[in-house]
């Protein structure tokens, strides 16, 4: 017995399998890369402001607050809860939302409560002008409509305090629409303009993947096109050179050994046109066109299949028939042959009565690491040849 890679033809070198490199989804990696720009944006915006703006502001305002400790306090729970946002943020774990948004505004009320009414429309009352950012934080990724609910509850908690202080006359109020109109719209714009770049770059990945798909399966198509040219040639040749032997009379028709080539000539061509066919089951299908050949020389073929053809590509259907139609053309008596398959393995073995050499081997080994394995056996006139291909 041996076990060895076999060659595809007689004399001829063995084509290594021409696959191109599948084209990877990468939609989802650049939708993820623009968002992770985006998030990282955004908790610097947020801790950028409560840092350069805020801190100025609340030593500036420290004597004028009612109870400027707790202004500080409320200053180190942004801080704490923006911590919490940005850590889950950055790292994709869904956060506590309502329970944060409820701490921010009750701060941000306690701020209210404590900034004197001089101080109330100043960077002093920093609450007001810093929740926006970090409500962005703790909704990312959520619908524009729940920002925009919060920054109605805290429209609504910003016009009680300006009543409260004694400035709810006309230009009270008017700077009050100004103040809660500057404070909403850059947050809203930048989570719209974060939502929009995730959105087209998933839009452009997907178009890009398209196209590369596109052009893989064209040099795909182009390479397979030159490699069956490639076979047909070859066959031509070989099939040429035994109609030109009979056409010289240097062959006899009656001569086994001539009927034998003939009929593996026959069994070639015809697999190879069966390699293009569009059929559920392309190997059966080849199969089948090699024992068409063989039966209509008066051999009795039994084929058997067993279990779910898995999808293989042309080179491997190739190395699992070749050299078993080759052995089936030089059968005699009878013959059996049995297709075993699995997900990640399929079997084919003939059993026959065969005369002369193993047609399947008689060339050189090939590759090594070949994803066929191929099995001649002879006792007597009694033959048992077997392909195997295993999933890698």
């Amino acid at each position: 017995m041996r076990t060895e890679p076999y060659l595809l033809d007689e004399g001829h070198s063995p084509t290594p399998p021409r696959t191109v490199t599948p084209v990877r989804d990468v939609v989802a990696d650049v939708a993820a890369t623009a968002d992770r720009g985006s998030r990282v944006a955004a908790v610097l915006i947020a801790f950028g402001w409560h840092l350069v703006i805020n801190v100025p502001a609340v030593f500036e305002g420290w004597s004028a607050y009612r109870f400027p400790w707790v202004v500080a306090a409320g200053w180190l729970v942004f801080v704490a809860v923006g911590a919490v946002s940005a850590g889950n943020l950055l790292t994709g774990t869904p956060s506590p939302t309502w329970r944060l948004i409820a701490v921010l505004l009750l701060v941000e009320a306690v701020v209210f409560v404590n900034t004197p009414a001089p101080l109330v429309f100043q960077p002093a009352n920093w609450g007001w002008g810093t929740l926006g950012w970090f409500v962005v934080l703790v909704l990312w990724g959520r619908r524009v409509i729940a920002l925009v609910a919060v920054f109605a509850v805290e429209a609504t908690i910003a016009l009680v305090a300006v009543h409260l202080n004694g400035l709810g006359d006309a230009a009270g109020l008017s700077r009050y629409v100004m103040y809660t109109y500057g404070t909403a719209t850059l947050p809203i714009a930048f989570s719209v303009a974060a939502s929009v770049l995730r959105t087209l770059a998933a839009r452009t990945a997907r178009t890009a993947t398209a196209r590369a798909a596109l052009d893989a399966e064209r040099v795909a198509a182009q390479r397979a096109q030159a490699d069956r040219q490639e076979r047909l040639a070859l066959v031509s040749r070989t099939a040429g050179a035994v109609l030109a032997e009979l056409a010289d009379g240097r062959a006899d028709p009656t001569d086994p050994a001539v009927q034998r080539r003939c009929a593996l000539e026959a069994a070639r061509l015809r697999r190879l046109i069966a390699e293009s066919d569009d059929v559920p089951d392309p190997l059966l299908h080849e199969l089948r066109a090699a024992v068409d050949i063989a039966e209509r020389n008066g051999l009795p073929v039994e084929l058997v299949a067993v279990g779910t053809l898995p999808a293989l590509p042309v080179h491997v259907r190739r190395r699992l028939a070749e050299p078993l139609t080759a052995t089936l053309a030089s059968a005699r008596r009878s013959a059996r042959l049995t297709v075993v398959a699995q997900p990640d393995e399929v079997v084919v073995s003939l059993v026959t009565s065969a005369t002369g050499t193993d047609p399947g081997g008689s060339a050189a080994p090939g590759d090594p690491d070949d994803e066929v394995e191929y099995v001649y056996e002879r006792d007597g006139d009694q033959v048992w040849a077997q392909t195997r291909w295993r999933a890698s």
